[in-house]
Formats: C-alpha cells, sequence, structure tokens
C-alpha cells in the first residue's frame, strides 16, 4: 500500500459508512428514545447522589492470613511507618518490580517502532500502524478493561522522579490538552499522516516535552503533561478496576470511577479535543468535505483541515459552555462548567469506539502481520458491516445515555432539590446535540 493510500484506512478505519445496514431513522429514533427514557425515569426515581468517587469500591488487595495489608502509594509501593506512626518509610514490592520490567519492554517496544519509522521501508511500513492502530486505538478497550494502563506502561517513568520546582497547579491539564491535539492534528490533517518522516517529527517532538517536563517537574508532569498518560487515565476512570483515595486496589461501579474525576484547569479542553477531533474524523469522509479540501485556496488541504479540525473543538465546547451556563442559571448555581466535565468523557469514549472499532479489529491484524514479518493475509471482510454498524450505533447511545447518569447523579448534588431536575434541561438538550451531529457524523 502506498503511503497516501494508507492515509484514509489509518485515520478514518471504517471507510464509506453509507453502506452501514442500519436505516437512519431506526437509529435516530433509537437513540432519541434511550436518552429520552434515561432522563424521564431517572428524574422521577433518582432524587439523590448515590456515586461516592474514589471512596467508593471493594477491596481486592491478597493479603496473609491475620495480617493487615500495608497502606500503599498511588503507584502501589508499601508504606511503612516507624514507631509510634511517624517516619515513613517505602519497600519495593512485587508489584512495582513488574513494572519496571513492563516499562523496559515498552521501551524496547518503542525502539523497535522507531527502528521501523527509521529503516523501514516506504510501503507497507509497520511503524504507522504500531502507531495509529496497536497505541492509539488500542489504548482505548486496554483503559477500559484495566484502567490507567499507560502509566502502568510508561517508559518515561524509568527517569527518577525528583522534582526540581512544584508543578504550576494552575496549568492543570493544558499540556495535555494541547499534546493530544497536535497528535490529532498529524493524524488527521497532516499532508501525509502515515508517512515515516512526519510521525518521527511528532515523535520526537513528544520525547522532548516529556524529558524536559520530566526533568523539571517529576512524574508529576506525566500524570498531567503526557497526553497519553491522561488519555489512558480518563478513560481507565470507567473501568471497574480501580485505586481508592487510600490506594487500596478496588473492584468498583465505573461511575463510582467517573465521578473520582476532580475539576481541573484544563480538564473540560482535553474531552473536547478528544470529542471534536472525533467528530471532524467523521467529517473528514464526507464528499462535500473532501471535495473542499481538494479545492482549498487558503493554505491547501493542510490549512483548511486545521481551520476545521480547530472549528470542531471549538464547536464542541462553545455548546458545553453554552448548556452548562444556562444550566447554572437555572439551578442558581455558578462555576458548572468544570464539574460536568466527567459528563463528556463516556459520550467521548462512545465516539472513539464507534469510529476506531473495525480498526482496530481489522487493521491491527495488520499491524501484527507487518511488525513479525509474517507470511499471511488479513481478511478486510473478518467483521461483517451489520457487526461494526451495531457496535457503532451502540457505542454512540450508550455512552450518550452514560453521560445522562453522570450528569444527573451530579445535578442532583450541586443544584437545589427544588431546581435540580429543570437544571438538567440544558444538559439534556447538549446530550441530543451530541447524539444528534454523532450520528449525522457516521450514518450520513
Amino acid at each position: 500500500m502506498d503511503p497516501a493510500g494508507a492515509v484514509d484506512l489509518l485515520a478514518h478505519g471504517v471507510g464509506e459508512r453509507a453502506d452501514l445496514p442500519i436505516p437512519i431513522f431506526y437509529a435516530y429514533a433509537g437513540a432519541f428514545a434511550a436518552l429520552v427514557v434515561s432522563f424521564l425515569a431517572l428524574g422521577l426515581l433518582w432524587a439523590d447522589s448515590r456515586f461516592r468517587g474514589d471512596l467508593a469500591g471493594r477491596p481486592i488487595t491478597l493479603r496473609l492470613p491475620g495480617r493487615p495489608a500495608l497502606p500503599r502509594d498511588p503507584d502501589g509501593s508499601a508504606v511503612r511507618r516507624g514507631p509510634g506512626g511517624s517516619g515513613v518509610r517505602r519497600r519495593p514490592t512485587g508489584p512495582c518490580r513488574v513494572r519496571l520490567v513492563v516499562r523496559v519492554l515498552t521501551l524496547l517496544a518503542a525502539v523497535y517502532t522507531l527502528g521501523w519509522l527509521v529503516l523501514g521501508p516506504a510501503a507497507e511500513n509497520a511503524g504507522p500502524y504500531l502507531v495509529y492502530v496497536l497505541f492509539w486505538v488500542g489504548l482505548v478497550p486496554a483503559s477500559l478493561l484495566f484502567g490507567p494502563v499507560w502509566r502502568a506502561l510508561n517508559p518515561f517513568r524509568l527517569l527518577p522522579d525528583r522534582p526540581r520546582r512544584p508543578y504550576p497547579s494552575g496549568l492543570g491539564l493544558w499540556p495535555a490538552a494541547a499534546g493530544l491535539l497536535a497528535f490529532t492534528w498529524t493524524e488527521l490533517v497532516a499532508p501525509e499522516p502515515a508517512a515515516p518522516p512526519t510521525l518521527l517529527i511528532f515523535l520526537t517532538l513528544y520525547a522532548a516535552a516529556q524529558l524536559a517536563g520530566t526533568l523539571v517537574y517529576g512524574h508529576a508532569w506525566l500524570e498531567r503533561g503526557d497526553p497519553f498518560e491522561v488519555y489512558s487515565t480518563l478513560i481507565g476512570h470507567l473501568s471497574p478496576l480501580g485505586r481508592r483515595a487510600d490506594g487500596r486496589r478496588v473492584l468498583r461501579n465505573p461511575f463510582d470511577g467517573l465521578d473520582a474525576i476532580a475539576p481541573a484547569p484544563g480538564l473540560v479542553a482535553t474531552v473536547c479535543v478528544l470529542l471534536g477531533s472525533t467528530a471532524y474524523d467523521g467529517l473528514s469522509t464526507s464528499p462535500a468535505w473532501v471535495n473542499a479540501l481538494q479545492s482549498a485556496p487558503f493554505g491547501g488541504r493542510p490549512g483548511l483541515g486545521t481551520l476545521g479540525l480547530l472549528a470542531a473543538v471549538a464547536g464542541v465546547a462553545a455548546l458545553y459552555a453554552a448548556c452548562l451556563g444556562a444550566a447554572g442559571l437555572i439551578g442558581g448555581t455558578r462555576s458548572l462548567t468544570g464539574r460536568f466535565a466527567h459528563s463528556l468523557l463516556p459520550i467521548a469514549v462512545g465516539y472513539l469506539i464507534a469510529h476506531y472499532f473495525s480498526l482496530l479489529v481489522i487493521e491491527g491484524r495488520h499491524a501484527i502481520v507487518l511488525a513479525l514479518g509474517l507470511d499471511a493475509e488479513v481478511d478486510q471482510n473478518a467483521v461483517a458491516p451489520g457487526t461494526i454498524a451495531t457496535v457503532q450505533v451502540l457505542a454512540i447511545v450508550i455512552g450518550h445515555v452514560a453521560g445522562v447518569v453522570a450528569a444527573h447523579d451530579r445535578s442532583v448534588r450541586l443544584l437545589p432539590p427544588a431546581r435540580a431536575v429543570a437544571g438538567q434541561i440544558p444538559l439534556f438538550v447538549l446530550m441530543v446535540c451530541y447524539t444528534t451531529g454523532g450520528l449525522t457524523l457516521l450514518l450520513a
């Protein structure tokens, strides 16, 4: 496959969505029925907040009979206290040694990918498949199942955690939002997204930013400034596996994990980048947009593509801010914008699954075949169109219903009881708008 042909494949995966065998009327009707029923049921039956955030969960830590489990830091290290409970001492544990091994293996895998990008052939190069498919798309199901897996795998965490200065609290997740925007621009807008030089430029800038940030701020930078660790961590909040505030590993209701996302500067921007970039991905395959890109007078294809991507992200953010502003006016409560950002996350995950499910299933096999040099053919029809369409619509609908549930629980906690349901009407309108836009881009 030539690099130009690989661009559309790697960026979109599904191809022409008009061939998917779901009538548009039934897709819209099912989605709106699910939203309306869930909104009405929650308003009638759910009067008090039920989610407990990082205080919830059933511990799954194994320990010897008769010996209490040691408290643990968030990274899994055991904490021992000295006589009288003073003097904290940390000792290495099995999980820490396992993390060391897997991070070294991840570093070797990264070097192997770079080897493909630098030394591999221009055609059928495994590097873009490893980055765009196995890594970027594969992080979604891995994080949904096991939690923030990139935190455990991140090779930059092999660097010593010796900050020279505290991480600025006002900076929050803004570096991660910028990094995710840069990656999605590389994937969706760059003239040759699948060309090895394009990826090498991005990866070089990404590595330089993580090295510099870690050397200055320690691992606190990776928690907030590494776009892929933040991406994996946010999605990992929807996993049934998590940690409580005391560091204990627990099995939990994914809604409790979602409720544990704390408001932070740049959180809304990060989630809006995920939503807006996926929306632009759907728009970029429409015939009207393709024709516009081919005849773009301003800056050519990259210029118009950049404007389109930024407009999609800004549109998602503006709609969210407007609806939350209206909810605050109705509920008589200010500063709600950051407190409801968590309700957008299941919607973003639903869009990611809808757009990239077939890409992971089909081209993930292609990535393995190329990377290992196997003599095998990949069946491009391994997943039936009906299965793809069903997964896509269900992912979007379930994501929006989950967003409605998360927003309702937060509303009854923050808004006065007499205005809690009325204050959710703008949030419901927000969900309807996102659903309409998502299904239109997916099926039209």
